[in-house]
């Protein structure tokens, strides 16, 4: 399985790449205006969940809401699950077969003053099924500072963020206290 999940993470990396390149073409930046942020040797991880059926799903959730602290995630799964929070309300997101979910994670709506979001979203049990999903959590170097692009700063557009360096750890001392923190 070792050799399928590592032939499986280079070729979400180059998804990951591309993503970010054609994001900064988006707003005429240099392509790799976001990529250059992540440093030398990215972190990339790969987290497996599996969500067993569930007699009671109005009462359990399989993850609590949130944010991911990653730049970009790339989920792949079958079974529906993953729900975003839009408008004060929650929304299932469909499941295409083959096709994975991207999911903007914290830094790329830090990176990009926020113009990109981060969705607030959870995963929900099921009755019926269980569930299988692999995520790809695509996160700056450990010890790189993060902050808006001087590029996406302006009078019109002023910096919404600080710079946070270890941002990974730092989100994830604000997730176990039940804090989300984006600005």
């Amino acid at each position: 399985m070792g050799e399928i999940l590592d032939e499986y993470g280079r070729k979400v990396k180059i998804i990951m790449d591309d993503l970010r390149k054609a994001m900064a073409k988006s707003m005429n930046l240099e392509k790799n205006s976001f990529s250059s942020q992540f440093g030398e040797r990215p972190v990339i991880q790969a987290r497996l969940n599996f969500y067993p059926r569930c007699a009671r799903p109005d009462l359990v959730l399989g993850v609590k809401p949130h944010s991911d602290a990653s730049g970009i995630t790339v989920l792949q799964d079958k079974e529906v699950g993953l729900q975003v929070f839009k408008d004060d309300k929650w929304f299932r997101v469909a499941v295409i077969p083959h096709a994975p979910v991207v999911i903007l994670g914290d830094q790329m709506q830090i990176m990009g003053n926020g113009i990109f979001k981060s969705p607030m979203h959870r995963v929900v049990t099921n009755s019926e099924r269980m569930r299988m999903s692999v995520a790809m959590f695509n996160e700056l170097e450990t010890d790189k500072e993060i902050g808006p692009l001087e590029a996406l700063i302006d009078e019109e557009r002023p910096r919404l963020y600080r710079n946070v360096k270890n941002y990974g750890a730092f989100n994830f001392k604000c997730f176990q206290k039940g804090l989300i923190y984006t600005t």
